[in-house]
């Protein structure tokens, strides 16, 4: 705006020694430049500003050239610069010092039209000079007003789009507990969701097989229900070339005449893949499939689309219900962890150097002492070794590329090893997983058991097997040590922890002796018709 006036003030007065007026523009507004945010010098240097356009607008006016210019209007060349500091101050919001500013700025012009003259009469009575004066104050009043508006728009967005998570989080949690408690059968469970879908689609149309997936991430599904005879390896990978990928691609039923297993059946084989889509959102996917030619026509996919669309919102909310515990409960679990590391743990590794620290300082003669120094020394290493394997236990999660089988056999593993058990780890794993939630509490259940067995059992051998078929999962922990019956009452709070994680994710836990001796901790999700399911939990208390 400087370099816009200079030019302007060369070009109305030819006259040189008028661009002293900028000079003072740039000394004036050094204040705010050097200190913006400063309560006195930035305020202060902004009315300098205004006072010195008014006063120099009136002055390069009298020395205009020109009779058109020497009526007053060669103030337009100085009034410009009024917008700089008018619209710094609507910026920042300073409604009371913009309408000084105008007021500060009329004043000015008054005063500079009274004191300048062209022909003899001030430039006060000089139709140009009013009309140009009164032409930019306006335009100034104006632009301030449409600076302060853009900048009260764009605070507003800001806050609304600035996160809060805490307010927010409890808002949404206090009226996602409201509606939980409204819905049919009050129940949140991805699982029983999709089995209720699977059970009202093969209503009203045929499927010798059929099977909700729903996303996991990594371009990856997961199947949460499937019904039917014989258990499906379906395709889970949406990068894949089939009819799965398309639906969800396009958010449209798709038909095919193969089957959308990895391993196709030969033969007449239909296929209708609609996607579950809630809103945008494609949340999940309905398969099902016939052994027969043409099975799904138009009529047959609206009525199949007519019960996704609603089961689409009620898995939605499901799917989100499980995220938003599961992240919660993640949270805490790091919450834990970083406490007990940096609390309780630091302070028993100073305990035992101060115990180390005695024992090194004691006289020969006190072997009491000594000996009992040495009890309470081996005391705090083991309990210190315990705190690090509940920090192992409170860290360890299912890796989205290993699985719940890696993971069980690495916690199995590591806790064995400090252990002295010997561990045998038998996998039955495929490429397809499980969702997230049930494989979090499942590895909680398997850790739990191994746990058990390692601190209660006095075992000197340790089997875990992992069987996994989603949505079908079977989880074995055995040990040879004495058995429930003669184990410490504690374990039993870990026991009843264990059948409280199996009910969540709608599977069945099994405790009985081995023969010939130690415990055989079972927990089962799903059904399998290669494998003898596991008795009901009812059996899980008797054991007990």
């Amino acid at each position: 705006m400087l370099a816009l006036v200079a030019v302007l003030v060369l070009l109305t007065t030819q006259e040189l020694d008028q661009l002293w007026w900028v000079a003072l523009l740039i000394v004036a507004g050094l204040p705010a430049v050097i200190a913006p945010r400063h309560p006195v010098l930035a305020p202060l240097g902004r009315f300098a500003e205004v006072i010195i356009v008014g006063i120099g607008a009136s002055q390069v006016a009298e020395h205009a050239a020109g009779n058109a210019l020497g009526q007053g209007i060669g103030a337009l060349a100085l009034l410009p610069y009024l917008s700089v500091p008018l619209t710094v101050t609507a910026l920042r919001r300073r409604s009371r010092e913009s309408a000084a500013l105008l007021v500060t700025a009329t004043l000015a012009l008054v005063v500079g039209g009274a004191i300048s003259s062209t022909g003899g009469e001030p430039l006060i009575g000089k139709l140009g000079y009013l009309v140009v004066s009164a032409q930019w104050l306006i335009l100034a009043s104006l632009g301030t007003l449409a600076a302060s508006t853009l900048q009260r728009i764009m605070q507003q967005r800001g806050e609304a789009g600035r996160p809060q998570p805490y307010a927010e989080a409890t808002r949404l949690l206090t009226q996602l507990r409201s509606v939980a408690r409204q819905l049919p059968g009050a129940t949140l469970d991805p699982g029983g969701i999709s089995e209720h879908l699977l059970e009202e689609l093969r209503g009203v149309a045929r499927a010798e097989r059929a099977a909700v997936l729903s996303a996991s991430g990594g371009g990856r599904l997961v199947v949460l229900a499937q019904a039917g005879v014989d258990r499906v390896d379906w395709e889970t990978s949406l990068d894949a070339d089939s009819a799965i990928a398309e639906a969800w691609a396009s958010q449209q039923p798709y038909t095919a005449n193969r089957s959308q297993a990895r391993s196709h059946r030969r033969g007449d084989v239909s296929a209708l893949v609609v996607p579950l889509v809630a809103g945008v959102r494609t949340v999940g996917l309905v398969i099902i499939e016939a052994d027969a030619a043409g099975a799904y026509p138009p009529a047959v996919v609206q009525e199949v689309t007519g019960l996704t669309g609603p089961a689409a919102l009620r898995l939605e909310a499901a799917l989100l219900f499980d995220e938003v515990r599961s992240l919660a409960t993640n949270e805490e679990r790091q919450r834990l962890a970083r406490e007990i590391h940096d609390g309780v743990a630091q302070e028993l590794v100073m305990v035992g150097y101060g115990i180390d620290n005695a024992l090194a300082t004691l006289p020969d003669e006190a072997k009491e002492t000594a000996e009992e120094l040495r009890t309470l020394r081996g005391e705090v290493t083991r309990v210190i070794t315990e705190l690090r394997l509940s920090l192992f236990e409170l860290r360890s999660e299912v890796d989205r590329h290993g699985g719940l089988a890696a993971a069980i056999s690495e916690y199995a593993r590591t806790v064995g090893a400090s252990g002295g058990l010997r561990v045998h780890v038998t996998l039955d794993d495929t490429t397809a997983r499980l969702p997230a939630a049930t494989e979090a509490e499942l590895l909680r259940i398997a850790q739990e058991a191994i746990t058990n067995a390692r601190k209660h059992a006095g075992a000197t051998n340790l089997w875990v097997s992992c069987s996994i078929d989603p949505p079908y999962a079977q989880i074995e922990v055995s040990d040879d040590g004495q058995g429930i019956a003669d184990q410490r009452p504690d374990g039993r709070y870990g026991l009843a922890i264990m059948a409280e994680r199996a009910e969540r994710i709608r599977g069945r836990l099994e405790i009985s002796p081995r023969s010939p001796s130690g415990t055989t901790v079972a927990v089962v999700v799903g059904t399998s018709p290669r494998r003898d399911s596991v008795r009901d939990s009812v059996t899980a208390s008797e054991g007990e």
